[in-house]
């Protein structure tokens, strides 16, 4: 079988242009064609809902999937006998309760069991997960399925001023560079998707001014992509003391937690406030930033549960996909944390209920010698402004290793800062090493991981 990414990366540079844009084509013909102005329409229509209306939608379109799985999916008519289920009482969300919750790891050991039996072959697109925690997972799903998230994050999009014809500044995982490249371009073109994939890889304080030159060069209005990536960018304007030289419409994120000291830096470079907005591949859930500021659970895409953890203001997210066909995934653990709002209503009028913030993966959390879990870490770096980049590892319980990218200014009275308020939430019982590297460790698609757990399970029921 060829090799299709080392092939790409021995190609000239105008080949890999014209490869990316070859690419780029024929997304845009699949992702936008046919039905796709009708789903975006209708999407916009249903922004305006009430809250009323968006629950009698969801329902009735959950009690249409529900029963679907179980008719049609092998792994469902089986837990349907086994538990004495019968699909035809779910009327919305709270009657999913009498199902287990389902975890990635039984969809990955039993695929095929998930398969639907009315979805022809020839229907089913393969759709894949990042596999951040080196996990990914491969499923099926279908054009229609693929067209609803589309519409739903360009929706989002939309609230910010986005629209499909602005070209786009894109800073994620791709490796469209190869990584031993040593000399610009550290980009290539996309022009049928009017994106400019500025490679992930490069983004050292020796290549940054290329970047900044490309960017002022080409001006696109919209800037889209890892927090951390565009976050490394920002800082190095403000080092500069430099700029853009032009105004920005929107700078969107997501893939990746956007963090507080992230937010800062970004909008202080560029001018614009970043949005986010969470989802996954498996399409189980997403929650987009309005105008205002405020996370929105898409109620119209998915049937999100906001399943409390004991003791705190955070749930886990748990989700049931209501467009994939193919792959029907009910009460789905996304494995996400998200701490919960206590604002009922949005002032922007949109009535989807409110997530304070996503709080990152389950596992992203430092644990205590006493067994306590402690999130959130993020804000310990929210006002170091001489920090680049930051990460925490924890190889056991009670220790961790405080990763530093030193920015301008960074000196021993910064670290002193530092472990103050790291002492803050870990307590004086943690031991703290910190570690100085020249880049931080990030995942196969180059997402950058706050924190590194690498406990296992039976050390995290342990007690010190």
């Amino acid at each position: 079988m060829v090799d299709l990414e080392r092939v790409y990366a021995r190609l000239p540079t105008a080949l890999q242009h014209l490869a990316c844009s070859t690419e780029g084509l024929r997304i845009q013909r699949s992702r936008f064609g046919r039905d796709f102005e009708r789903i975006f329409a209708e999407a916009r229509v249903r922004d305006r809902w009430s809250r009323d209306q968006l629950e009698a939608f969801r329902g009735a379109r959950l009690r249409l999937f529900v029963e679907h799985a179980f008719r049609t999916v092998p792994y469902y008519r089986r837990l349907g006998k086994e538990i004495g289920f019968d699909p035809r009482s779910v009327r919305d969300i709270r009657d999913l309760e009498r199902l287990p919750v389902l975890d990635k790891t039984t969809v990955q050991q039993r695929g095929d069991e998930f398969l639907s039996d009315v979805v022809p072959r020839k229907q089913r697109l393969s759709a894949h997960t990042s596999g951040s925690t080196g996990s990914g997972l491969r499923f099926a799903t279908t054009l229609r399925a693929v067209q609803e998230q589309g519409a739903t994050w360009w929706r989002y999009e939309g609230w910010h001023g986005v629209t499909r014809d602005l070209w786009c500044g894109y800073f994620g995982g791709r490796s469209v560079v190869p990584t031993t490249q040593r000399r610009p371009p550290f980009w290539r073109y996309n022009v049928p998707g009017r994106q400019i994939l500025f490679s992930g890889y490069h983004l050292s304080d020796e290549y940054l001014p290329y970047y900044v030159a490309e960017l002022r060069r080409r001006r696109p209005p919209w800037l889209h992509g890892y927090p951390s990536l565009l976050a490394l960018l920002a800082a190095h304007l403000l080092s500069a003391r430099s700029d853009l030289g032009y105004q920005l419409t929107a700078v969107t994120t997501g893939a990746e937690n956007l963090l507080p000291q992230q937010i800062d830096l970004i909008a202080r470079a560029f001018g614009v406030r970043p949005r986010q907005h969470y989802g996954l591949a498996e399409a189980v859930a997403n929650f987009s930033e309005c105008e205002r500021g405020a996370m929105h659970i898409d109620e119209d895409f998915a049937a999100v549960e906001l399943l409390p953890i004991a003791d705190s203001d955070s749930a886990r997210v748990i989700g049931t996909n209501l467009s994939n066909l193919a792959t029907p995934l009910l009460r789905y653990d996304s494995c996400d944390v998200a701490r919960t709002s206590t604002e009922k209503r949005c002032g922007c009028g949109r009535a989807g209920r409110l997530v304070a913030r996503v709080d990152g993966r389950q596992e992203d959390y430092v644990v205590l010698v006493n067994g306590s879990r402690v999130g959130r870490m993020d804000h310990v770096f929210k006002d170091m402004i001489t920090i680049r980049e930051a990460q925490i590892v924890q190889d056991r319980i009670g220790t961790i290793t405080v990763r530093v990218i030193k920015g301008p200014g960074y000196d021993d009275a910064s670290e002193r800062q530092l472990l103050v308020e790291l002492r803050k939430r870990v307590g004086p019982d943690t031991a703290i090493a910190f570690e100085h590297p020249a880049n931080l460790e990030r995942t196969s698609t180059g997402k950058l991981r706050f924190v590194i757990s690498r406990l296992v399970e039976g050390q995290l029921t342990r007690r010190g």
